[in-house]
Parts: structure tokens; sequence; C-alpha cells
């Protein structure tokens, strides 16, 4: 009996050392997973990959999370996402502060010379949005949008009647856009489209962004990384990663460029550039105290 009552507390003590190394050596889930909200804009998704091949590097679990604008700074607001690396302020976005601002905070800039506004190619012989109406034939009386709740297709709602524009403006997608865009320029026909830089489209083709004089779409804008209020304190290793992130615009230019590249995933060519680029990643990460 006194035999049996020693190995059944050996074989206790055993179990509760086990289950004790588990908890001491196991991963610890809260601070290693994050979940990245994206929209599919060219640069959102460049920089959103980045990072989650460099997260993974540090030993985190990345959950990316694709939505419209709208639902992305819903998310973020509620914690159902905790960073997003593409809010282009202070105009673009500048509803969405107003809506949720005081449940966000901000990591750090990534880019800090974004621009949108109408678009053409090269050879169209107009510079200006004043210009538009006198050769509507030629953009059969179409501007080609992109997503209905980006900042970008508020803008130019408010640009169209404030120049007396008689044009319709068509609602698609980022993907949509660059590829009528690629159409028309292919049978050399006009086309104007609601366009930003950075845009791997500036590399690929000869474009120019028409003269604003009213100042609607406003000026360089910065991209900046937001969280849920407090994110910074629950993890403050990623919110130091993230508010180091900088790209200078040949960084994002190559980057973007290189998630263009047939036959490779996003996630593959993220990786690719940050082995490339890798003394530019260490620089953002923090120093482990």
């Amino acid at each position: 009996m006194k035999n049996m009552l020693m190995k059944r507390m050996k074989l206790a003590g055993a179990v509760l050392l086990t289950a004790l190394l588990a908890v001491a050596c196991g991963p610890k889930t809260d601070e290693k997973k994050i979940d990245i909200a994206y929209v599919n804009w060219s640069e959102g998704i460049a920089m959103t990959n980045l990072a989650k091949v460099i997260f993974e590097e540090q030993g985190y679990r990345v959950n990316l999370l694709n939505a419209d604008l709208a639902p992305v700074f819903a998310s973020l607001s509620q914690k159902k996402a905790d960073v997003f690396l593409d809010a282009w302020l202070p105009v673009t976005m500048a509803d969405y502060i107003t809506q949720y601002g005081d449940k966000l905070e901000t990591l750090g800039t990534v880019y800090d010379n974004a621009r949108i506004g109408l678009v053409v190619p090269e050879y169209v012989t107009i510079n200006s949005i004043e210009e538009l109406n006198q050769v509507r034939a030629r953009f059969k009386g179409e501007i080609v949008g992109i997503d209905a709740g980006a900042g970008i297709m508020k803008a130019t709602d408010k640009a169209i009647p404030d120049y007396g524009l008689d044009y319709k403006l068509l609602t698609s997608s980022g993907p949509a856009m660059t590829a009528s865009l690629k159409k028309a320029i292919d049978k050399k026909e006009w086309v104007v489209v609601t366009g930003w830089t950075p845009h791997w489209m500036f590399d690929r083709f000869d474009l120019k962004i028409l003269a604003d004089p009213k100042g609607i779409y406003g000026g360089a804008e910065k991209i900046q990384v937001l969280a849920w209020k407090g994110f910074s304190e629950k993890d403050p290793f990623a919110a130091r990663l993230l508010s180091n992130m900088h790209l200078t615009d040949a960084q994002i230019s190559s980057l973007m460029a290189a998630l263009e590249e047939p036959g490779i995933n996003e996630t593959d060519a993220a990786r690719k550039w940050l082995e490339t680029n890798r003394d530019v990643v260490s620089n953002w990460l923090p120093q482990i105290e």
C-alpha cells in the first residue's frame, strides 16, 4: 500500500512538473499573436505582407484580415483587428478619424509623400481637372474609380460638382481600376482614373496626375500605422517595431514591384524583398531589454 502511494505521488509530481514546464517554455500566445487589417490597395498589400514576414521571424502568429475601408476602421475600434498600416492622413481618411479616432492610436508613419488625384496617361493632351469637360467625349464621360468607401472616391464625389464636371464616377476596385487603365493604354485610348502614389502603375506606365487648382485632393499626405487604443501597452515590442517602420520612395517602389512579379505569391515576394533589404529592416527591430 505504501509503495503504491509513493508511485502515485511520483506520478502526480511528474505530471505537475510537465505542466509547469509546458507553461514556462510554451509560447505566450497573447504576446505572440497579431491581427493585421488591410484593404486591396497595392501599397497596403505590400506593406502588410512585409510586416507579416517580419513578425513571423520574431515568433509571432500573424493573421491577415482583408476588408473594405469602413469595416477595417470598425474592426480596429472594436479590437477585432490590432493594426492597420495604410491610413492616409490628414485628408483622405479624415472622416474615419472623426468617427473612430477616440478609440485608436497612431503608432508611426510608414511613408510621408503620398498623393491622391485624377490620373491619365502621359499621352493625354490635357493637364488639369478644369479641362475635363472640354474633352468629355474622349473619356466617354466616365472616371474609373475604386472602392466606394475610399477617401479618394469621396474626394472625387466632391470634385465633380465643384468643378462642374459632366462625368459619371464608376465604382470598382483597385485591381479593376488598374486593369481598365492597362487596357486603355494598350489601345492608346483616353482614360481617367482615381489614382494615387505610391503605386506600381507609375513605374509600369507613363502617367500624370491632373492639376487640382481647387485643392480638392489635398497635398502630400502621410501613410500612418493605426492600432486600437491601448495596443502599445499590451504589446510594446510590436508597437515599437511598427513605429520604426519607414520606407523611402525607392524602397516602397521596389517593394511594390516585387509583389507584382509574376509566378510568386505576395508573402514569398515580401520575404524575398526582406532578404535583399535585411539591413533596412534590422534597424526597425526594437532592442530587447
